[in-house]
């Protein structure tokens, strides 16, 4: 720190004797700008050149340099092939850089503070892929010059960059995408420590030298003024022992927030617009098994799988929306719908389902309901916050515990087989469910420009949608041709017949209790269904009584699947 403070104080009184020399000159152009270290071959010369358009406004205000920029990292060639630390694992990369202009006592010179964010940097075998520098310096607005020089810091120090950081929407989004998407705090403090910049802060002076200059207004896509820093990073060792890492060409453009403020609210609007269609479904599939025996069909683990995802997607658009205060209307609104959809019609399907599955205890008091009722909601909720704390412990396998998260319907397949369920699910809401729930991961995983700037994993996302696309595609055929058509008939349990052969004379008539009508065995003799109790049915009229009931219409006995 004492090192950067010498520095600036040194460049403030060179600016100040300079100022003085322009002002009995009067005013003469002046076409350079001494390096800030002097040198046989100096590491700035070639960004020091003024480029000053006499038809550009002379205030700061015109040319303030705050805000977020984008843009690469390159290797340059350099004679010199030995340096204290290794060479990068990469000649060039991504780069991040976050600064903060404030003017000075001193008229046209201000101060800079900021940071760069280079991805893609090292390749060890600590899987250090980038590095952070915090770096401060003088930004010279008349003849758009900025040189900075890297400092530490104090540990768990905040400057003012920080606080620009912490009030960026745009850096915001980042460090909310990594929180959940790419690695843990823990993870990021150990990487820190681990990373070869962490040693290079403390024995190398890191450098740089940049010039500023005003994006074309063609290029510019919007309204407000945007800027790009071209220069270059040098690294020479505290005690002069050669450079400590091989020079760096840097090139980035100045971020315009707005863009992905209204990628964030676009995706909040689709995250709105699917939830809308999530509850037309549930209202389509509820009431498709509207009946005791259609909600007995249902696999509770489905319905409830379902609603953990969808109450975790509401926990993390609120906490992103908490996150980023500009945002919250936006986030909030999807969490909102989020939360209706789990909260509400969701686990009031698990609750119809559940009652279903008991009907013995209908007749019970309420004070066993409502026992019932509050094992039935401590599991939810102890299975969501279990869930949270497992994903937690096990970030780095995230993308597996999507995939598990996503085999919701496995449960449904199975107890199709198990039960021989006839038609559980509406074919609507199979495909449509399906439909929705890959819109989001492959949104964040997919999506080249997402709003959260996620490294996009097309295998990732293929393979996901195949998984997905096969479990409803079994439970389509299931629908059509039977739950255990896709089972060979060797393995399968033996399976009760309706239409059995009846040993007794059946040519008279019988009446069918469910239409009072007779039943006419020398006409149609497959018109007929013969119950395990002997009771004759028409066909018709006992499937749809198995649709509401599993039970014999005359006798009340159980009845197997059809």
């Amino acid at each position: 720190m004492g090192s950067c403070n010498k520095f600036v104080s040194t460049t403030l009184n060179f600016v100040g004797f300079f100022s003085i020399g322009v002002l009995i000159v009067g005013f003469v152009p002046v076409t350079a700008l001494r390096p800030l270290r002097e040198a046989a071959h100096s590491w700035g010369d070639e960004w020091l050149v003024v480029r000053k358009d006499d038809n550009e406004p002379a205030s700061f205000s015109a040319w303030n340099i705050t805000g977020t920029y984008r843009g690469s990292w390159r290797l340059l060639d350099s004679t010199n092939s030995t340096f204290r630390f290794p060479k990068f694992g990469k000649s060039d990369g991504n780069s991040v850089l976050e600064l903060i202009s404030t003017p000075t006592k001193i008229n046209g010179v201000h101060y800079v503070q900021g940071v760069i964010i280079f991805h893609d940097v090292f390749d060890n075998e600590h899987e250090v892929g980038g590095a952070q520098i915090k770096v401060e310096g003088v930004y010279i607005w008349p003849f758009r010059q900025l040189r900075m020089v890297a400092h530490s810091g104090k540990e768990g120090e905040f400057g003012r960059e920080d606080d620009y950081i912490l009030s960026n929407p745009y850096h915001l989004l980042g460090v909310f995408s990594s929180q959940v998407f790419q690695e843990s705090p823990r993870d990021k403090i150990w990487k820190r420590k681990h990373s070869p910049i962490y040693d290079m802060e403390k024995h190398c002076n890191i450098e740089i030298a940049a010039q500023i200059s005003r994006v074309p207004p063609m290029q510019n896509n919007g309204d407000r003024v945007h800027y790009h820093i071209e220069g270059s990073m040098e690294s020479p060792s505290i005690d002069d022992d050669g450079d400590c890492l091989q020079p760096m060409l840097l090139n980035a453009t100045s971020v315009n927030t707005e863009v992905y403020y209204n990628k964030a609210v676009n995706y909040t609007l689709m995250v709105t617009f699917i939830s809308f269609l999530q509850v037309l479904l549930l209202i389509r599939q509820m009431e498709h098994s509207n009946t005791q025996s259609g909600a007995a069909k249902v696999s509770i683990l489905t319905i409830g799988q379902q609603a953990i995802m969808d109450a975790y997607l509401c926990l993390l658009h609120l906490t992103a929306g908490i996150l980023v205060e500009s945002l919250f209307n936006a986030f909030a609104t999807a969490a909102f719908f989020k939360f209706v959809v789990f909260s509400i019609f969701e686990m009031r399907y698990l609750l119809a389902i559940w009652k279903a599955n008991r009907p013995a205890n209908n007749g019970e008091s309420w004070e066993a309901m409502r026992r019932e009722l509050s094992v039935l909601y401590s599991r939810f909720y102890g299975i969501l916050l279990g869930g949270i704390l497992i994903m937690y412990e096990f970030h780095k396998y995230l993308r597996f515990i999507l995939l598990l998260v996503h085999s919701f319907w496995i449960p449904q397949i199975v107890n199709n087989v198990v039960r021989d369920s006839r038609k559980p699910m509406h074919p609507h809401y199979i495909i449509g469910m399906s439909i929705t729930r890959l819109a989001i991961p492959l949104y964040i995983f997919g999506c080249p420009h997402n709003f959260m700037r996620t490294k996009p994993d097309k295998d990732w996302c293929i393979f996901l949608g195949v998984f997905v696309g096969l479990q409803s595609s079994i439970l389509l055929l299931q629908h059509y041709l039977g739950s255990r058509c896709f089972i060979p008939r060797q393995i399968l349990p033996e399976k009760y017949s309706y239409y059995r052969r009846l040993d007794q004379d059946t040519n008279h008539a019988t009446d069918c209790v469910i239409c009072m009508t007779a039943i006419d065995f020398s006409q149609c003799p497959n018109d007929c269904m013969v119950t395990p109790c002997d009771h004759f049915f028409h066909s018709g009229c006992l499937q749809r009584w198995m649709d509401i009931k599993m039970e014999c219409p005359t006798c009340r006995r159980p009845l197997p699947p059809a």
